[in-house]
């Protein structure tokens, strides 16, 4: 893939990270430019990476309340001083977690995150599945790695794209809040709540239940 200068540039305003370094990442990750912020993310030449050592102890609980009551929303959002925890930059960034958190349900903030046992249960699921669709054994490994991937995006708050922006991840959202705002921010935890979640319903059939009556 192509390289442009519009790309580099992008990704230079999004990490702080030097303009080789931003190309070389781009490179290394085709032109994919979350995996690119990640790769300087992990290289520790991004801006965000240089923060990612410090303590984030301050911030705020965040709630919300959506589809009238139905479902309900607590995320813990940490930043590194009181000041911060109060501008607008880091108050939009908790409202628009919590919104993904209410409109995605994920299970988890991070792919560490994941249990072990669910992990190798969806491996297995998915493995067996490959194997039935008829994909050649040699091949299948490669296959189960790429879905437990999209799991990841699917299920993970951080792998997750943005519902208002679907063109970046949550990561990448909260990457640009921690440089906008000079400070390292991090989601520590969340809750979610929908009303009659976990209750076994009873299911009703309208046509049986007038059927019965007319027999009376």
């Amino acid at each position: 893939m192509e390289i442009t200068s519009a790309m580099v540039k992008e990704l230079r305003e999004r990490t702080q990270a030097g303009m080789m370094d931003c190309k070389k990442a781009l490179v290394a990750c085709d032109g994919d430019m979350d995996k690119a912020i990640d790769y300087l993310r992990e290289k520790g030449l991004s801006a965000a990476a240089k923060k990612a050592g410090r303590v984030a102890a301050e911030g705020a609980v965040h709630s919300y309340i959506h589809m009238g009551g139905k479902i309900g929303v607590l995320v813990e959002v940490n930043c590194e001083t009181d000041f911060v925890a109060k501008t607008e930059t880091f108050l939009s960034l908790c409202r628009d977690v919590a919104l993904q958190i209410a409109a995605t349900n994920p299970i988890c903030v991070t792919k560490e995150e994941v249990p072990a046992d669910v992990l190798e249960h969806e491996r297995s699921v998915l493995r067996a599945q490959a194997l039935n669709e008829g994909k050649p054994e040699k091949i299948v490994d490669k296959m189960v790695e790429g879905r437990v991937e999209k799991y990841y995006k699917e299920n993970v708050l951080m792998e997750q794209a943005f519902v208002k922006n679907p063109d970046i991840t949550i990561s990448t959202l909260v990457n640009e809040a921690t440089l906008a705002s000079g400070e390292k921010i991090s989601i520590r935890r969340f809750v979610r709540y929908e009303c009659g979640e976990g209750i076994e319903k009873k299911e009703s059939n309208l046509a049986a239940e007038i059927a019965e009556m007319t027999k009376k």
